[in-house]
């Protein structure tokens, strides 16, 4: 049986009277890509310095790779690992080269790894240039470039795509799909839901430094019951026909210039499917629309709440 490249057993972190993290016990698979989304001040920052060694659990523990961050040989392991915090600081009188050198120095790295990793992060044009002159997404690249020094094992980005525009983020996760098909780990937050939720393998849900979910989209979606959309696209001549059909078997729809548009529980589509082939030459397209991610994400933080004020 493979090894989890991640390991948390009941993982406690307390600032003063602040519990930041709450007994949060997950699993992360090698070459998965994990997503990490809450609140602010959920625990997502707090759990990434806890798995990079940077602070220690209260109680419970952490594995990576099978090491514990406890142990004498957690150093060795956390050469493996490449971090992008959530705020990039970087020299602002060092160029490029000279920031990424510097960090290579750091980490044991070659020299020569630095050009190519600012080319693959569309930094090579600006080398040379003072880091004081950069934007807030070419400063985002250059971190990104830093965490991908020596090719990690394991990758932690806290808000990874932060500052950066359309082309800079679809660089970035190409970027991430050929570190994972090279075996490599990524962990990930990020507050821009709609744009992990089609790339996540799966993801946490941190409430209140708890766990509140861990899944898949399509499970989390499940384990709420939201209701999935459906449109039903028709000339304006049968919307009365289907309405009258669908009324007849139970479901409501509202009328739309393209045609009908209703709600069903997950377990309902197969029944409007069949409500729907004795009419299927009046319809030209059936639309089945999921929950999306911030609509599951709200939900179960909505839950999670209601939860704690009936247990208070």
């Amino acid at each position: 049986m493979q090894r989890n490249m991640i390991e948390l057993h009941a993982v406690c972190r307390r600032f003063g009277a602040q519990l930041a993290v709450n007994q949060v016990s997950l699993t992360v698979a090698p070459g998965e890509l994990f997503g990490l989304i809450g609140h602010n001040g959920a625990g997502k920052s707090t759990l990434f310095k806890l798995m990079l060694g940077l602070l220690a659990p209260d109680s419970g523990d952490i594995l990576l790779d099978g090491v514990s961050i406890r142990g004498a040989s957690f150093r060795d392991v956390r050469r493996r690992i490449g971090y992008l915090p959530e705020n990039v600081v970087l020299y602002d009188n060092l160029s490029a080269s000279e920031t990424l050198a510097f960090y290579a120095r750091l980490k044991g790295v070659p020299l020569t790894a630095c050009a190519p990793l600012l080319a693959e992060v569309g930094l090579a044009d600006a080398a040379a240039r003072r880091v004081g002159t950069y934007s807030k997404g070419m400063r985002q690249r250059l971190g990104f470039a830093q965490a991908l020094l020596g090719s990690p094992q394991l990758l932690l980005l806290d808000e990874p795509t932060t500052g950066l525009d359309p082309e800079g983020i679809h660089d970035f996760y190409r970027i991430v799909e050929a570190r994972r098909a090279h075996g490599c780990t990524v962990i990930l937050s990020s507050h821009i839901l709609a744009e992990i939720e089609q790339r996540v393998d799966r993801l946490a849900m941190l409430a209140g430094g708890k766990l509140a979910a861990i899944g898949s989209v399509a499970e989390l979606s499940a384990g709420i019951a939201l209701p999935v959309a459906v449109e039903l696209v028709s000339a304006a001549t049968h919307h009365d026909t289907l309405a009258a059909s669908l009324a007849a078997a139970g479901f409501a729809c509202q009328t739309k210039p393209h045609g009908l548009s209703l709600a069903i529980a997950r377990h309902d589509k197969g029944r409007l499917l069949a409500a729907l082939a004795p009419l299927a030459a009046t319809l030209a397209d059936v639309r089945f629309i999921e929950p999306t991610l911030e609509a599951v994400f709200l939900g179960h933080r909505h839950a999670s709440i209601h939860d704690t004020g009936a247990s208070a």
